[in-house]
């Protein structure tokens, strides 16, 4: 039990001082290898986005919103080009306007295609 304000400051230091050095290479890693494609699902791939950007930023890597979009645009599958050039022609500059325009075209998607199931 520690009372002294400044000696659990320097305590916790101590025992989290790491964290930098191991959690943001890992992060930088996933960032490089984080692919749209990959994930089932774009809540999937929108959550691992934000847990990568927010421990990249937590640790002092600027991620502007044009990297995300950029990283999000350059990484749909190859059959999915001209979605992607269409996404891109609509001009947008934030990412929560791009995810959501896609969030809604998968809900439509999955809603034809059990249309056409049954």
């Amino acid at each position: 039990m520690v009372e002294d304000p400044l000696a659990l400051w320097k305590a916790l230091r101590n025992r989290y001082n790491h964290q930098r050095t191991v959690i943001l290479p890992r992060a930088r890693y996933e960032w490089t290898h984080l692919r749209i494609q990959d994930f089932k699902s774009v809540a999937e791939y929108n959550s691992a986005l934000f847990r990568i950007t927010s421990q990249m930023k937590l640790y002092g890597d600027t991620i502007t919103e044009e990297d995300i979009l950029e990283k999000t645009f350059s990484t749909f599958h190859a059959s999915n080009v001209l979605l992607q050039q269409q996404y891109r022609a609509q001009g947008f500059t934030e990412y929560n306007q791009l995810i959501s325009v896609i969030l809604v075209a998968e809900q439509n998607n999955e809603l034809l295609m059990k249309n056409h199931q049954s």
